[in-house]
C-alpha cells in the first residue's frame, strides 16, 4: 500500500492540527486534525478492498522469428458479484506498459484488449503480470496489486536458408575414415546375448569359441553428426551497438540456420554454449531437456566466463558427440581458436565462423576453416563452400 503525496500531506495536517489543538486547547483544530486523519484512514480502508478479477492471455503465436508480427490477448472478467471494479490496470510487455481498460468494470463482465508484442529483437518476452492499481475517491492511498501469470513469447533468431549439410564420415575398425553423403549400418562390436536380442544377430563363430550366445552390435557411424558449439561469452563479443551485441545476434542466427537444415535432413544435431546458460522462464534447471534448441536460442545470453571454451573443448573431446563441429564466434573468440583446432582429432570436421570481426582472420588458424562474415545471411551464403571441406 502507497499514500500519495496528497495522502502525506493531509497525514502530517492531520498530526500538526492534532498537536495544536491539544496543546493549545483549540477544539476546532482537533475536530479538523481528527478529520484529516479519518479522510486518510477511510482511504486506506477503501483501497484495501481487494477485487476478484480472473485474468487470462493467449499469444498469437507464442514462438516468432524476429521481425514477425505477434500479438497478445488479454481478457479481465470481474468475478465479484457486489459491486463495480473502479479500478487502473496496466499490463506488463517486455520493458513496457500497456493500459488495459477496466474502469468501472460490472459484475460478471469482463473486457478484452490486445496489443502487439515487440519482436525486433531476439529473445524471450516476459508479458505479465497484470498490475491492477486500486485509488481511493480522494486520491489519498493506492494499493497495487498482481494479477495473472507471466507469458513468455519466444523471439527466435532468423534463420537463413541453407541448401546443405555437412557430409559425414564413415569409420571402420582399422581406423580409416570415409567421407560419405549418407548413413550405413556399421559392424562394431561383440556382446554377449540378452533375452530379447534377436537371433538372427547371433555371432554363432564367436559364440562356439567362448562357449556362450555372442550377439552384434551395429551402429550408424556414417550418418554426419552435427555439433553446434555457440561462443556466447561476453569477450567474444565485445563490441556493442545501443546495448547490443551484434555478432553474437548473429552468430545465434547461424546456429539456428545450421540447426534448422539438419533437422530438415532429418540429421542429428547437438547445440551447445560455450558457457552456462541462464535458467529458462519456469524455474527449469535442465535446460536441454525443457527446451528445443530455437527456444535455448531465443534465450541465450552473455557470459562473463572467459575460460569457458577451454572448458568445453575438453568435453567435446572426451564425449565426441559427432563428426562435424561447427564453432560459432565473435572477433574476441579468435585467441581461442587454438582449443578448437587441437578438437581435429576426435571431429574429422571443423569449421569456424567469426562474425563482426574489422579484419580477416589470418588464413589457416589454428589449421581450420574459418568463415568471416559480417552476419547470419553472410554465413548462408557462404556455406555451400566450406560444407564440402
Amino acid at each position: 500500500m502507497g499514500i500519495t503525496a496528497r495522502g502525506v500531506g493531509l497525514l502530517v495536517a492531520a498530526v500538526v492540527l492534532l498537536a495544536v489543538g491539544f496543546r493549545f486547547a483549540y477544539p476546532e483544530l482537533t475536530l479538523l486534525g481528527a478529520a484529516a486523519g479519518a479522510a486518510v484512514g477511510y482511504a486506506a480502508l477503501v483501497a484495501a478492498w481487494r477485487p476478484r478479477l480472473t485474468v487470462t492471455r493467449h499469444a498469437d503465436p507464442d514462438r516468432v522469428a524476429r521481425g514477425e508480427p505477434a500479438s497478445m490477448m488479454v481478457t479481465v472478467r470481474n468475478t465479484g458479484r457486489l459491486r463495480s471494479a473502479n479500478l487502473l490496470a496496466e499490463d506488463r510487455c517486455g520493458d513496457r506498459s500497456v493500459p488495459v481498460p477496466v474502469l468501472r468494470l460490472r459484475p460478471g463482465r469482463d473486457t478484452e484488449v490486445r496489443y502487439d508484442v515487440p519482436t525486433h529483437r531476439r529473445g524471450v518476452v516476459p508479458v505479465g503480470p497484470l498490475r491492477v492499481t486500486r485509488r481511493d475517491p480522494l486520491g489519498l492511498v493506492a494499493l497495487a496489486r498482481p494479477y495473472g501469470m507471466v507469458v513468455p513469447v519466444w523471439v527466435y533468431p532468423r534463420v537463413h536458408p541453407l541448401t546443405a549439410v555437412p557430409r559425414g564420415a564413415g569409420r571402420s575398425l582399422d581406423g580409416r575414415v570415409d567421407g560419405v553423403p549418407h548413413g550405413s549400418i556399421t559392424f562394431d562390436s561383440l556382446r554377449e546375448y540378452v533375452v530379447g536380442d534377436e537371433l538372427r544377430r547371433v555371432h554363432w563363430r564367436t559364440s562356439a569359441r567362448v562357449g556362450e550366445l555372442m550377439v552384434r552390435e551395429n551402429v550408424d557411424t556414417s550418418l554426419p553428426r552435427l555439433v553446434v558449439l555457440l561462443d556466447n561469452r561476453a569477450v567474444a563479443h565485445p563490441r556493442r551497438v545501443g546495448g547490443v551485441a551484434e555478432s553474437f545476434e548473429s552468430a545465434c542466427e547461424a546456429a539456428a540456420s545450421v540447426v534448422t537444415a539438419a533437422h530438415r535432413e532429418d540429421l542429428p544435431v547437438v547445440l551447445l554454449f560455450a558457457a552456462a546458460e541462464p535458467d529458462p522462464p519456469g524455474g527449469e534447471t535442465d535446460v536441454g531437456a525443457a527446451l528445443g534448441p530455437l527456444d535455448r536460442l531465443a534465450a541465450a545470453e552473455l557470459s562473463d566466463a572467459d575460460e569457458a571454451v577451454r572448458g568445453a573443448a575438453s568435453r567435446l573431446r572426451q564425449d565426441r558427440l559427432g563428426d562435424t563441429l561447427i564453432f560459432l564466434t565473435g572477433p574476441g573468440g579468435r585467441d581461442d581458436l587454438g582449443h578448437v583446432g587441437a578438437l581435429r582429432g576426435a571431429y574429422p570436421s571443423v569449421v569456424v565462423g567469426v562474425f563482426g570481426a574489422a579484419e580477416p582472420t589470418p588464413p589457416g588458424a589454428a589449421g581450420l576453416v574459418v568463415v568471416d562474415a559480417a552476419d547470419g545471411a553472410q554465413f548462408a551464403a557462404e556455406w555451400d563452400g566450406v560444407r564440402r571441406w
